[in-house]
């Protein structure tokens, strides 16, 4: 997150991040030959992920680390979708719509951390509190970041709809409980989405915005970037609009063979409607300046605090890393390695160097030496003979 935004759309998108979810799936046949323990720890972990980062992903402020916290939470749906897959057939609708979220939703999140990083390049801050009104400056940005809003939020007929419709699916066929933990993220996922949408290009100018404008009407390189810029936000919009109708699972699926795609109207129904829901929320909260979001802010007093910090994660790795692990781990790792490893290894070269120093004497190139040496040793060796050894 502190590194160029083009470099978080590619790590958060297509590569790092969504690599333990490649991993599993490319093992699934081992997760499901193992025992079915393995499978349904899968599922819990991705469906525990996905609410938590869900939830700490509501209250931060720095636009970057909203959308990391969302990525999080994506990987946690795709994580229970084949948590709760079978293998072959339709029992392995889980695998292909985690394959087909992952496909999906490298689209509209690159989309979203590159109509970030545009963002940031305006106003010059990744704080939201520094943002509001963008939509008139930054007309491509707000239609392109608009666009993939929708598709995470699971809206119809956007990319994101699709493939998390498909992960509901096959939730709701084998883990209930996984199911309703899914159906309320998907709700949590559509309002920090538009809370992060209209806080950034609706809301109030706020007074970095203005001194912005001010700035940039003395400055003919002003606005929201050139074409090499726009052009990405551009492709992965329809990307973003396009991607779901692609039939993912001609071509992936959990034993090679084709898997139709179905729509399930009916189905489809409740995810919309809570998505929708979270959405109108985001819009009475954030759309306009009022308090009602510092309202609900201070009745949840210190939850809202815990959340705020991550639920002192942080805090708690470096505790465990500093207090526990360096001090009772590290440090005495440490010092074997500097007194035993080395000191073996330093005793044993330092022997060597006194052994040499000692016997060199012996090498002068004095040819009268070398013969008294031979003699010496002749005489020895015929008194072994002779004498001692009858």
């Amino acid at each position: 997150m502190e590194g160029p935004t083009p470099v978080s759309a590619l790590i958060h998108a297509a590569t790092m991040v969504v690599a333990g979810v490649f991993l599993v799936a490319r093992l699934f046949p081992v997760f499901v030959m193992s025992d079915p323990a393995a499978l349904e720890l899968v599922g819990y972990v991705g469906a525990f992920s996905a609410l938590f980062a869900a939830v700490i992903a509501c209250t931060q402020t720095d636009i970057k680390r909203v959308l990391a916290f969302s990525t999080m939470s994506q990987i946690g749906f795709m994580m229970f979708a084949l948590g709760v897959s079978g293998y072959g057939g339709e029992e392995g609708v889980g695998f292909t719509a985690s394959m087909f979220h992952l496909f999906t939703h490298a689209l509209f999140k690159a989309l979203l951390f590159l109509g970030a990083g545009a963002v940031i390049h305006y106003i010059h801050s990744n704080d939201m509190r520094d943002m509001g009104g963008l939509r008139k400056h930054m007309p491509i940005t707000h239609i392109t970041f608009l666009i993939a809003c929708l598709a995470i939020a699971g809206v119809p007929p956007f990319a994101g709809f699709f493939s998390k419709e498909e992960i509901l699916l096959a939730a709701y066929q084998h883990n209930k409980l996984i199911y309703g933990v899914a159906l309320f993220t998907s709700g949590l996922t559509a309002f920090y989405m538009f809370r992060l949408y209209f806080r950034i290009f609706w809301n109030r100018e706020h007074q970095a915005q203005h001194d912005h404008n001010h700035a940039a009407a003395h400055d003919h390189h002003h606005g929201e970037g050139g074409w090499v810029m726009m052009m990405p936000l551009v492709i992965l919009a329809a990307g973003a609009l396009l991607a779901g109708f692609i039939p993912f699972g001609n071509f992936v699926s959990s034993d090679g063979a084709t898997l139709a795609s179905e729509f399930h109207l009916t189905f489809s129904i409740a995810p919309v409607l809570l998505g929708v829901s979270g959405i109108l929320l985001a819009l009475l909260f954030y759309k306009s300046e009022n308090d009602k979001a510092d309202r609900v802010v201070a009745s949840l007093g210190g939850f809202y605090k815990m959340v705020l910090n991550k639920f002192y994660f942080d805090e708690l790795y470096l505790f465990i890393t500093k207090k526990i692990i360096f001090n009772f781990i590290g440090r005495p790792a440490a010092w074997f390695d500097k007194t035993i490893v080395d000191g073996t290894v330093n005793t044993i070269g330092n022997g060597t160097i006194t052994v040499a120093n000692r016997i060199k004497e012996m090498q002068s190139g004095k040819v009268q030496e070398y013969a008294m040496y031979f003699l010496g040793g002749a005489i020895g060796l015929a008194v072994l003979f002779i004498y001692l050894w009858k």
